[in-house]
């Protein structure tokens, strides 16, 4: 994606707040400011999602939930698309709920996609290969 320089003046408490969120994360202060912007604007396309920080960083989830959106279409995609058994197999969300996990990912297919990608990735051996403590304790 191309990019385009632009000047806007934004109130110093915001950029102090940006300059602190860069500071932690250790990246730097147009980084930080253009994940915010991108994240907002996702937000404000895809209404019932918002970003946390997680074990694997900031990641879509679904709002009012740990739920993160690749779950919820990954559980989609294994029900066959069929909204009613997504339903039923994930029956402590609501249809809003839902239906946002859904908007986001018509949004953002590739992101999506690649979450999901990544996590089949995750086969027994290579997660003993990456955390050797959880294979000393299956003895």
């Amino acid at each position: 994606m191309g990019t385009v320089q632009k000047s806007m003046r934004i109130p110093k408490e915001m950029a102090e707040d940006i300059q602190g969120i860069a500071r932690q994360s250790g990246k730097d202060f147009t980084a930080v400011t253009k994940e915010l912007l991108e994240e907002a604007i996702k937000m404000h396309r895809c209404p019932g999602i918002v970003f946390n920080e997680g074990v694997s960083g900031r990641r879509a989830r679904i709002a009012g939930t740990g739920m993160e959106v690749w779950e919820v279409i990954a559980n989609y995609k294994s029900v066959e698309e069929d909204f009613a058994r997504l339903h039923d197999a994930l029956h402590w969300l609501s249809e809003i709920q839902l239906r946002a996990a859904l908007g986001y990912y018509r949004a953002y297919p590739k992101e999506i996609d690649h979450l999901i990608t990544q996590n089949e990735g995750w086969t027994q051996k290579r997660t003993y290969e990456r955390f050797p403590f959880l294979a000393a304790s299956r003895a």
